[in-house]
């Protein structure tokens, strides 16, 4: 859970700086910090799947067909699910917060608004749940964490100007909500020790991790949550046809 507690570090960082501080950072520091994360997700991402593809030519290419059946039925199950539609009512909800937050009047009121508004976004976006799952399944590799802690704790540095104090409180429903999906992991861990299992789960994992990058970068809008079925499917095809 390293990668947790570096988020909820970073997060509790991040307000405290920008309660001590009324300079933001400029547009141009903010772009160029948008891309260094992006290429650290790419890196991430595609090193992860590059990682789970061995074998032969032909294993290899099975391997990747596995992979996109998983995710194009997995996209599927998530629309019939409304996965993206409800997670992007939470993030409406939370970003109609933070635009109102100067007009809410009372300090009580801005430490509730500021500590669900943060909690929300902090917690519905795919890095949360792949990153938790990544290092569940690969205990002491949180770099995918580590990214969205660094993303988390410049967010709290505006979050903070905004609501106040209340958004150092969102570290704690983090650190519960990622800290659950890391253990889940791991104890779902024994059921993939097949390594064919492993691995199509690694490859589809690693893919979804680099189409956050596409996000970050705003070079294609994605609904991903629609795709985290996938991650569940990858391991059941693989079975299938093994």
């Amino acid at each position: 859970m390293i990668g947790t507690i570096l988020n909820a570090a970073a997060i509790l960082a991040g307000g405290t700086v920008g309660l001590a501080t009324t300079k933001q950072l400029s547009a141009a520091h903010q772009q160029a910090l948008k891309v260094i994360l992006g290429v650290l997700v790419v890196s991430a991402g595609l090193g992860t799947t590059w990682k789970a593809l061995n074998g032969s030519f032909l294993h290899i290419l099975k391997q990747l067909l596995i992979v996109v059946l998983a995710m194009m039925l997995g996209n599927l199950l998530g629309k019939l699910l409304r996965l993206q539609k409800s997670l992007n009512r939470l993030g409406q909800y939370a970003k109609d917060k933070f635009a109102h937050a100067d007009s809410d009047s009372g300090a009580a009121n801005r430490l509730n608004e500021g500590f669900i508004t943060c909690s929300i976004l902090y917690c519905v976006g795919p890095m949360a749940i792949l990153g938790s799952i990544h290092e569940g399944l690969h205990p002491g590799d949180f770099l995918i964490l580590a990214i969205k802690a660094a993303m988390d704790g410049l967010a709290t540095m505006a979050f903070a100007k905004a609501f106040g104090g209340g958004v150092l409180l969102s570290a704690l429903p983090v650190v519960a909500y990622q800290g659950t999906l890391t253990l889940l992991a791991r104890s779902l861990a024994p059921l993939l020790q097949d390594p064919a299992l492993m691995q199509s789960l690694e490859a589809t994992l690693g893919l979804l991790v680099f189409c956050v990058s596409l996000i970050i970068l705003g070079l294609k809008r994605i609904e991903l949550a629609d795709y985290l079925p996938s991650l569940a499917i990858a391991p059941l095809i693989t079975w299938w046809w093994s």
